[in-house]
């Protein structure tokens, strides 16, 4: 690949390391939206602010970058899925829309952001992510379904009453499926990856809440911040054996 084609590749490469990385990142921001949220007590309103200042830095950065940045990158999702984390919580919770209104709602903004998103560019593959617009519409829905994330665990662990176990392995049932999808049909790909990006973060939602919530509740009790810690180390251990290359242009 010359250096013109690659000037715009700055997502990744889609790997078992890319979604091991993913499902972390995921959970992390649902341990440490919580973190900052209840442990700090900031309340969900405050904490979104703040994720929500870092998520703009970082997106703005993630633009300006001329090349591939893994650091980069893994640090604009982890602040997507924090944002979302107390974003979903603050309009279930405090606005009182409930997790299967706030699901509803962020499902239509998710295809919306989808369907223009196509109709503007031409595509939603992660391959044909080499402009700013394209980048712009790239963030824009990684963020609506980080938020229908947490919405979906919240509603599918409570209100269903799976509980957190039941929750993760109604979302690792389904992942599972797609990747059997992958390799044992010939379904567009695009269409498999955007399932299950959007299914990674429900999971990372269950999961960061079967690690810190209480024993009574179903979870484990585990620090906020050392379940958080111990997420982010995981994901720097990750990038450091697996060497991340930028998304190939489509041929």
């Amino acid at each position: 690949m010359d250096r013109a084609s690659n000037a715009y590749a700055k997502v990744p490469e889609i790997t078992v390391a890319f979604w091991a990385i993913k499902i972390a990142a995921t959970t992390l921001g649902e341990t440490g939206g919580d973190a900052v949220s209840m442990s700090m007590d900031l309340g969900y309103l405050v904490s979104s602010f703040i994720f929500g200042a870092v998520f703009i830095v970082a997106v703005f950065a993630q633009i300006k970058a001329q090349r591939f940045n893994a650091p980069l990158y893994w640090t604009t999702i982890i602040a997507t899925t924090t944002v979302g984390t107390t974003l979903a919580d603050f309009a279930d919770r405090s606005l009182g829309i409930g997790y299967a209104g706030g699901s509803a709602h962020l499902l239509a903004l998710l295809l919306v952001s989808l369907v223009v998103w196509r109709r503007v560019m031409g595509s939603v593959s992660v391959a044909a992510i080499r402009s700013p617009k394209a980048e712009m519409f790239y963030w824009v829905t990684i963020l609506f379904s980080q938020t229908l994330g947490t919405a979906l665990g919240d509603w599918v662990a409570d209100t269903v009453g799976l509980g957190y176990s039941g929750a993760a392995g109604i979302f690792g049932g389904l992942l599972l499926l797609l990747t059997i999808a992958t390799y044992a049909t010939r379904v567009s790909r695009t269409m498999l990856f955007w399932c299950a990006f959007i299914l990674t973060r429900p999971l990372g939602a269950v999961v960061g809440d079967f690690l810190d919530k209480p024993v009574a509740h179903g979870g484990l009790a585990m620090s906020r911040y050392g379940a958080s810690i111990g997420l982010f180390t995981f994901i720097v251990v990750c990038m450091l054996m697996f060497k991340q290359r930028p998304a190939r242009a489509p041929h």
